[in-house]
């Protein structure tokens, strides 16, 4: 028998003050069972990076939300569908092979991608060419050591706090607090 999902709620009150966005999610989290609490958290961090565009993509007319991720590889790791049923962003977390991205810039309006553990400059190096020509997607870098701190933070039920000020995420539960400033790559 399959092991399933465990699942993590979390309250992320947001303040994007780079982009005047503020609001609560209540976000559930599904963390497959070869998921680790870093690249779960990572989700959670890219989410809120990006949930200003729920407004300004969609005029607040849309669903952010967390995509079956390890479960579907033809699926996000985080989603934003308008109304319409259009795919306006796809976020993928990790170190994922070409093919897949390519065939997410062609899903989707905006394609980013965060990729965060030690082997990340490795991967990149092999990747950078043939992901030259995605118009629509941004590769981002997020230091392994933010990352990794972000591990103690993973609970079944999390209460954080996004703050989001010069393109850094300071996020918080109140007994730890963590600074993610993801360095663009593309």
């Amino acid at each position: 028998m399959a092991t399933k999902s465990t699942i993590f709620k979390a309250s992320v009150q947001i303040a994007d003050i780079d982009h005047a966005y503020y609001a609560d999610h209540a976000l559930t989290l599904a963390r497959h069972p070869s998921e680790t609490d870093e690249r779960m958290m990572m989700r959670l961090c890219a989410l809120a990076l990006h949930a200003h565009k729920l407004q300004s993509v969609c005029g607040g007319d849309g669903v952010l939300s967390f995509g079956a991720g390890l479960s579907d590889p033809d699926e996000p790791d985080v989603y934003l569908r308008d109304f319409t049923g259009l795919t306006r962003l796809w976020i993928e977390v990790g170190q994922p092979e070409d093919k897949p991205l390519l065939k997410a810039c062609g899903r989707a309006d905006e394609v980013v991608l965060y990729s965060f553990s030690q082997s990340a400059e490795i991967w990149w190096r092999s990747m950078e060419a043939k992901l030259a020509r995605a118009q629509n997607l941004s590769v981002w870098r997020v230091p392994t050591s933010a990352s990794q701190a972000l591990i103690p933070m993973a609970q079944r039920n999390m209460q954080l706090q996004a703050t989001i000020q010069e393109g850094v995420l300071m996020l918080g539960d109140g007994r730890h607090n963590v600074d993610l400033e993801p360095v663009r790559w593309k």
